[in-house]
């Protein structure tokens, strides 16, 4: 049997399992290979990725908190990292080699750019957060033509550091944009409010589209703001499904074709096509 598997703390609510296993039945690998969530605390996240490859994992996803780590894990073993992940200073796809290396990519960036509800090109944009998922959605913004990047944290010298290191620049003060990105966790849990995001005045309205990198059962805060609001937005399941079928070809080296994408997509309760 074949391993994978999605790395993170917490990582229960993962639609991974679902996505993944979903994709390798389709592909016809469901009888040797299986995909499983793999919570590991922060104290022991290096040790255990490591060892993963002796129980039988060929690879992981890798979810909050851990995607500056692992990048930084791979690199230390001598693997192979994409300049896509270098440049972003994070990894969200993990690949174990025999000779004991780790290879990286992230494949969460270019998620966003073709998920995106809006030309990213000349765009103004405004992410939230300043975690992994920031750093591959302001390099991807940067890299499709964004004209403006701007990045709020609410630590705001996270937010200086994020933006001295990969550009874009710091958000002291909340304004309209073309686009809003959530990288921040609210919207995870289910008693999180809208109130919990610093948004302008106008709310949701005074953005003319949002992509949010959470994702639950039914609408978060911020998505179900812009739907009652009428603004276009790309939810974190599109999202997920959009990182999903890349790590699949990268974990199995077959190509994600129409009905992986299609089980992909059925998997996470969404329609045919994107």
């Amino acid at each position: 049997m074949i391993r994978l598997g999605v790395v993170g703390w917490p990582v229960a609510h993962s639609r991974s399992p679902a996505l993944q296993n979903a994709a390798l039945a389709a592909a016809g690998l469901g009888d040797n290979w299986r995909y499983q969530l793999l919570p590991i605390p922060s104290e022991v996240f290096e040790e255990t990725v490591a060892a993963l490859p002796g129980d039988g994992f060929r690879g992981v996803n890798v979810t909050v908190p851990y995607k500056e780590r692992a990048l930084a894990l791979a690199i230390a073993s001598g693997g192979e990292v994409t300049a896509r992940a270098r440049a972003i200073g994070a990894a969200n796809t993990l690949l174990f080699e025999t000779g004991g290396q780790i290879d990286a990519d992230n494949t969460d960036a270019p998620a966003l750019i073709s998920g995106a509800p809006i030309d990213i090109s000349g765009a103004s944009t405004l992410i939230l957060g300043a975690g992994g998922s920031a750093r591959a959605a302001l390099w991807a913004l940067q890299d499709a033509g964004a004209a403006q990047v701007r990045v709020w944290n609410r630590t705001p010298e996270r937010a200086a550091a994020l933006c001295a290191e990969l550009g874009g620049t710091p958000a002291t003060a909340i304004e309209p944009a073309d686009l809003l990105v959530n990288c921040t966790t609210v919207g995870l849990r289910a008693d999180d409010t809208l109130a919990m995001l610093p948004l302008p005045a106008g709310g949701v309205s005074a953005f003319s589209a949002v992509a949010d990198y959470v994702y639950r059962e039914g609408d978060t805060p911020l998505t179900g703001a812009a739907r009652e609001a009428g603004v276009p937005y790309v939810d974190g399941l599109e999202l997920l499904a959009a990182q999903g079928a890349p790590a699949f070809e990268l974990f199995t080296g077959k190509t994600a074709g129409p009905e992986v994408v299609a089980a992909i997509r059925s998997a996470l309760g969404l329609c045919s096509a994107p």
